[in-house]
């Protein structure tokens, strides 16, 4: 399903553990490493879609996980021409996501790469969650960090650099802290 404007919905999921690092999969059969992805069926919401793109991919089932926030918005990237079905060409210009953080609250063991007919990875680990943007297609390294930076504010990870910017060099929102409510006196 594309839309009008030639951009696939589709959904991407940053599954942390509980020290922050990210599932990384390695796509079958490639040296090419990457979240877990897929497109919104028609009929579906991008929770719903999440939900079974997060099966398909990991095995890993809604006991499995919580979510702790989402993009805003729709992030877009564009496929370059040759990356695109013949069928598609002239129509099709990339995909559009809504991002999901999600915490693994079961265990790694949980992870199945073969619980569909149609395996995307042949192999996974934990990363830090700030990858490496060299190690992403080039086309989607954009949505990557816009993604993460967004998604970053969920969770308490350390950027190693100046405080409001991320490690990509982009300024994003502190993180808020609890702290005393006003009117309330402390002991």
């Amino acid at each position: 399903m594309i839309d009008r404007d030639g951009y696939r919905p589709n959904v991407a999921i940053v599954l942390v553990n509980h020290r922050n690092q990210v599932f990384w999969g390695k796509r079958i059969k490639e040296h090419a490493w990457q979240f877990p992805q897929g497109g919104i069926k028609p009929g579906e919401s991008p929770e719903q879609a999440m939900y079974r793109e997060l099966e398909e991919e990991t095995g890993l089932k809604p006991a499995h996980v919580e979510i702790l926030g989402r993009t805003r918005d729709w992030l877009h990237y564009h496929v370059p021409s040759h990356w695109v079905k013949r069928e598609w060409r002239g129509t099709y210009k990339g995909q559009k996501q809504i991002w999901f953080l999600l915490r693994l609250v079961g265990r790694d063991t949980d992870v199945s790469l073969r619980a569909s007919g149609h395996p995307e990875f042949d192999a996974w680990r934990w990363h830090d969650y700030w990858v490496p943007l060299e190690t992403v297609i080039d086309f989607k390294r954009d949505v990557y960090r816009m993604a993460l930076e967004q998604l970053a504010i969920h969770l308490d990870v350390s950027a190693r650099r100046p405080v409001g910017f991320s490690p990509y060099g982009r300024r994003r929102k502190p993180r808020p802290r609890p702290g005393p409510v006003a009117g309330l006196a402390s002991d």
